[in-house]
């Protein structure tokens, strides 16, 4: 992949994250836990296809609390996945900043 094709995919990755982290908390607020773990575990996919590390295993963490049933991790491992999610996409946005 060369960098044209490269910096398109990073992209696309992140709008991805984006969009999966506030779908993630629109369907905790819906009781939709369902939906809410298989957009976690997308969340987690991408986020390990692009080295996103620390968001891939928080992601991890929320998808097993759901597995696990357990409301109160739930909101909270959600909580640290959203602050580590933006983090880290605030992170790749200004390392694009210096690029351009």
């Amino acid at each position: 992949m060369g960098p044209v094709a490269g910096e398109d995919a990073v992209c696309r990755a992140m709008e991805e994250l984006a969009y999966n982290l506030g779908r993630a908390d629109r369907l905790h607020v819906a009781g939709d836990l369902e939906n809410m773990l298989s957009c976690t575990q997308a969340l987690g996919r991408i986020a390990d296809e692009i080295g996103m590390w620390k968001l891939h295993r928080v992601a991890e963490d929320v998808a097993q609390c759901i597995q696990d049933g357990d409301g109160v991790a739930v909101a909270a491992t959600l909580a640290r996945m959203a602050r580590v999610g933006e983090r880290s996409l605030y992170a790749v946005w200004d390392l694009q900043d210096l690029s351009v």
